[in-house]
């Protein structure tokens, strides 16, 4: 009769084989922590190490459930580390079928390999699929996380709308999680996107804002309370409400106090804003500071751009001179930097300057070198060109000397008066050489105002290298002109319906 006990033998080897798996199940566990410790340290190559180790110890364990686990983290350290494509082959043999769409951490693992791959829909769409999971699982603070890396993925596609929609719903998920500094950043980003797009009103954008700020109280990092009023300023001077960003950049000063950088763009921007209400001497000052800092930063352009608003305070405060003087700091540092269009406006002002001071010949030398500057930029407007040699053309006119006939001197009044010849005493069909005084008068102006049309016309074509095309040089209206940077914002009321050379100049901040 057989019998069912096993052999003495037989029950050693399942005595060593289970020994062995726990020892490999020992290993792996020990392996995939040092690895998560590693990549938490920036020690790559040991983490990309450990986890291969680990995975190579799971498939002699043959476990399937550990071998996921350990494909799973090998993939997303490849993606950590900067090797997405890689990294994204690992994540698919984590848990293939149906079964991944389940599993929320895999699904935003592979959203962020395809967003480092440039896959921003394919990205967006695994977002939003471990947003819905881990909103199933009540992890409020997970779901948030994943709508601000969608939104981003919108955002870099330019569907303003939608990543709105993400960041809206991202402060919501933070809010249940009671994470408030963390919804207020998904508050200052929707605001800011709400602005890009033409979905959203006015006041819709304006309350957006407004409860972005009710919550800066719960922001204990001082870096990024800064910058979040710095943003919610440049946003609020992007609607045109220059009071409510005044005290946006002031609440600003302080949290970046010790943020040289961004303290820069603080100072730049809250000058630019208080130039826009009408505040020129508090403005003043902080161009000053704002240029003194990117000076010490070795950011010409910026610090160019902050000489350019003070010189636009001083022009507005009726200081000539200062403006002048501010101007030519500014024309300099774009020069430095090869700005051309920053040239042709600081030329155009520098111009209009000596202008009041009746220094017509700088005035025209300034707008010969603003057409020079404008012939050498790729975006270059013809409405600018049109409106330069308008204004070259009116300085000319000023320089020359205008020629009057002398007017004949006067009888004495007990002289006898001076024969006067009849008109019949001229043969028929000759007419008379004499013409009135106002209409010789009125030729010389022509002749001058041609004169000064055909040299404008002429130094204008110049810069542009032949006369290649014909243009209606006089057909623009003065003062019409698109601003150099996409950033700016207008500089008041007066200005609505006009983008004006003397628009002040705000510091572009990038959204994180």
């Amino acid at each position: 009769m057989a019998s069912d006990a096993s052999p003495p033998g037989d029950d050693k080897v399942k005595v060593r084989r289970r020994r062995k798996r726990e020892v490999q199940a020992v290993d792996i566990e020990e392996l995939t922590s040092t690895g998560h410790r590693a990549l938490q340290e920036g020690r790559t190559e040991c983490a990309l190490s450990c986890f291969s180790g680990a995975l190579k110890a799971a498939r002699q364990l043959q476990d399937s459930r550990v071998l996921r686990a350990c494909s799973f983290n090998l993939g997303a350290a490849f993606v950590e580390t900067g090797r997405p494509q890689k990294g994204l082959d690992f994540l698919r043999r984590a848990q293939p079928g149906p079964k991944a769409n389940r599993l929320p951490d895999l699904q935003f693992n592979l959203a962020l390999a395809h967003n480092a791959l440039g896959q921003s829909r394919e990205a967006a769409a695994h977002f939003l699929q471990a947003a819905q999971l881990y909103r199933s699982q009540g992890d409020g603070g997970s779901e948030g996380d994943a709508c601000m890396e969608m939104s981003r993925c919108y955002s870099r596609e330019q569907d303003w709308s939608l990543a709105v929609q993400g960041f809206l719903r991202a402060a919501e998920s933070y809010k249940v999680a009671t994470m408030l500094d963390s919804a207020a950043g998904a508050l200052k980003e929707a605001g800011s996107h709400m602005i890009q797009s033409d979905q959203f009103s006015h006041d819709d954008t304006m309350a957006v804002l407004t409860e972005c700020l009710s919550l800066t109280d719960r922001i204990t990092d001082p870096r990024i309370l800064g910058e979040l009023y710095l943003s919610v300023g440049v946003s609020y001077c992007q609607l045109r409400c220059f009071q409510e960003a005044v005290p946006c950049f002031q609440q600003a000063l302080e949290p970046l106090a010790q943020q040289p950088p961004l303290l820069a763009q603080v100072l730049q921007n809250l000058g630019a804003a208080l130039n826009s209400v009408g505040r020129f001497k508090s403005a003043v000052g902080y161009h000053r500071l704002a240029a003194r800092l990117y000076g010490s930063l070795g950011c010409r352009g910026d610090q160019a751009r902050c000489f350019s608003n003070l010189a636009f305070a001083f022009s507005q405060l009726g200081d000539e001179e200062e403006a002048a003087e501010s101007f030519i700091i500014a024309l300099q540092g774009f020069r430095d930097t090869e700005d051309y269009l920053a040239q042709v406006q600081v030329c155009e002002l520098l111009a209009e300057c000596y202008l009041k001071q009746r220094k017509q010949h700088k005035a025209i030398e300034l707008y010969k070198q603003a057409l020079t500057a404008l012939s050498h930029s790729q975006d270059s407007s013809g409405s600018v060109r049109d409106r330069l040699v308008e204004c070259l053309t009116a300085a000319l006119q000023q320089s020359r000397p205008r020629l009057f006939r002398p007017c004949p001197p006067r009888p004495h009044p007990h002289s006898q008066p001076a024969t006067r010849m009849s008109d019949i005493t001229q043969g028929p069909g000759r007419a008379s050489n004499r013409q009135p005084d106002n209409q010789r008068r009125e030729e010389q102006e022509s002749e001058q105002v041609a004169a000064g049309k055909q040299e404008a016309a002429e130094h204008a074509m110049s810069g542009w290298g032949g006369a290649d095309e014909t243009h209606d040089y006089m057909s623009m209206a003065p003062g019409q002109h698109s601003s150099h940077l996409s950033h700016q914002s207008h500089l008041s009321e007066r200005q609505q319906h006009r983008e004006s050379p003397d628009t002040p100049e705000f510091s572009c901040i990038n959204t994180v």
